[in-house]
């Protein structure tokens, strides 16, 4: 419990670090790695095993610093995607080859098509022969049962189990990655209710496996239910349960289609709109993606759905519900300067802090994004959200009106207070820093973090491009050679001291035993 206490806690604090580093890159602050995503080159861009990559740059407050390379659009780590080329770089015949057989290597084992074959093998099964495998994520037809005979198989198969493979599956919980991290029924069932309300009949879920999950039970179980949906996901497990039609594998971060150009056309014609059906984008993407990149990708759905519209339509633009924390309001509207934040707090089931109930810091920190008018949206007042007639727009309880600010101006659900110097409404937490002259964190880096060499402590340059680097490399492989040494010894002593006082019993005990047998006359 204390082990889980500590680590919410640390949670809590790189929100708090998380909405003080958009702050800063708010001010123009920016160091580190940064995409590239309006850059026009003649030549496409390498691909690895996840679609085309994306053209990266190191930034130094504000400046490139480096040469431009590229890397996987959709790993933020190089021990999930270790792809990696200089932008300027003349790659070989011979390597090319091999980085595309590695690249079909990487590919699920079957094709969609083979995967929908035998999933209505297996439907036609008996319920005792209806198997699925923990450990390989599959389901499993009377041939594979021998291959998996020493794994951790599920048997009896339910038809309700079919449609509900988000509970089947082991959810991907990289954050840099995958991150399903899945909503809960409460806040499903919510997006659903208020999506039907809103008069939309076709949803886009690009990211959001529960919510595509949610419509088709409701189709299936409800005759009046006509909403209809085409999930878009990188986790191609899906392909096991799902048609063509209704799902399509996808990286979100490139807009890439696995499967090619059938499977965008897929979603071109279901992004067609009917007469007097009504569409809209609902999507979750990991909170560990780039923002520039997600961008790139949600405006080229709005360009293929009014590419779609009617000449009377062209001044509409697809309604959109992006899903994402509220520290990176900021940055969402750089891209999308009509959206607006709601209130409403998304809650997830395998996630350990963002559930629904919790109070000050620990509330969920996920927001939806939207370019519908908030004066639209009705939030739930039983879950403790209210109207505000000043704003025209429901807000939480504790976002109380702030009279100077006009506005409601809480963003996590806490009550903001007003900062008049700042002239703005700032966390509860935050204090106002006569150095920095705003208000941040009370233990923050005064005048902004300062990139400087880790060894020598100057600022043009970083720790690799060092001068000292390879004499401080030495330097600290002497220090851990010298730390090991020092564990082996003490680690010897241990085992030597052990092994005497085994030997000092020992003598005790055989120095008794000759006592019994030569008792003293």
């Amino acid at each position: 419990m204390a082990a889980s206490r500590s680590e919410e806690g640390a949670t809590m604090a790189k929100e708090e670090a998380a909405a003080a580093v958009e702050e800063g890159r708010a001010r123009g602050r920016r160091s580190g790695v940064e995409v590239l995503v309006s850059q026009d080159t003649s030549d496409p861009p390498p691909q690895c095993p996840h679609g085309p990559t994306l053209l990266f740059v190191k930034v130094n407050q504000g400046k490139e610093e480096a040469r431009r390379f590229y890397a996987c659009s959709a790993c933020r780590d190089r021990k999930d995607c270790n792809f990696f080329q200089w932008e300027d770089e003349k790659l070989s015949e011979a390597r090319l080859a091999a980085r595309e057989i590695y690249n079909r290597r990487c590919q699920p084992p079957l094709s969609h098509k083979q995967y929908i074959e035998r999933y209505w093998k297996f439907i036609e099964l008996p319920l005792s022969q209806r198997k699925f495998c923990r450990r390989c994520q599959q389901l499993l037809l009377p041939d594979d049962w021998g291959k998996h005979c020493d794994h951790q198989v599920l048997c009896d198969i339910s038809i309700a189990q079919l449609k509900r493979p988000s509970q089947l599956l082991y959810p991907l919980e990289n954050k840099k990655t995958n991150a399903q991290y899945l909503f809960t029924d409460r806040s499903c069932q919510f997006l659903l209710d208020l999506i039907s309300t809103l008069g939309f009949r076709k949803v886009l879920c690009v990211g959001t496996p529960r919510l595509h999950e949610l419509i088709r039970l409701k189709a299936s179980g409800d005759k009046e239910s006509d909403v209809k949906s085409l999930l878009l996901d990188i986790d191609f497990r899906y392909s096991q349960f799902y048609t063509e039609e209704s799902f399509c594998h996808y990286n979100m971060f490139n807009h890439y289609f696995f499967d090619g150009k059938a499977a965008l056309e897929i979603c071109r014609k279901f992004l067609k709109e009917d007469k007097g059906v009504e569409l809209i984008l609902v999507t979750d993407p990991p909170f560990g993606g780039l923002v520039e990149s997600l961008a790139v990708t949600f405006r080229k759905f709005m360009d293929m759905w009014k590419e779609e519209q009617s000449t009377d339509n062209n001044s509409k633009e697809l309604p959109l519900f992006w899903i994402f924390p509220y520290f990176f309001e900021s940055r969402i509207l750089q891209f999308f300067p009509n959206f607006s934040m709601l209130d409403y707090q998304v809650d997830y089931d395998n996630h350990a802090l963002y559930k629904h109930g919790k109070t000050g810091r620990k509330q969920s920190p996920v927001r939806i994004f939207t370019n519908i008018p908030p004066n639209k949206i009705i939030l739930p007042a039983e879950e403790g959200y209210r109207f505000c007639t000043v704003c025209q727009r429901y807000v939480s309880l504790e976002n109380q009106h702030c009279e100077i600010c006009n506005s409601c101006t809480s963003k996590d659900g806490r009550r903001w207070k007003h900062c008049l110097r700042c002239k703005k409404c700032v966390k509860p937490s935050w204090i106002h820093c006569s150095i920095c002259n705003y208000c941040a964190l009370p233990n923050h880096s005064c005048a902004g973090a300062k990139d400087v060499c880790f060894i020598c402590g100057e600022a043009d340059h970083k720790r690799t491009m060092c001068p000292n680097f390879s004499t401080s490399k030495r330097a600290n492989k002497a220090v851990r050679k010298q730390k090991q040494k020092k564990s082996n010894k003490m680690k010897m002593e241990t085992t030597k001291g052990q092994s005497m006082n085994h030997a000092t019993v020992a003598r005790k005990k055989k120095k008794k035993k000759r006592e019994h047998q030569y008792p003293c006359s």
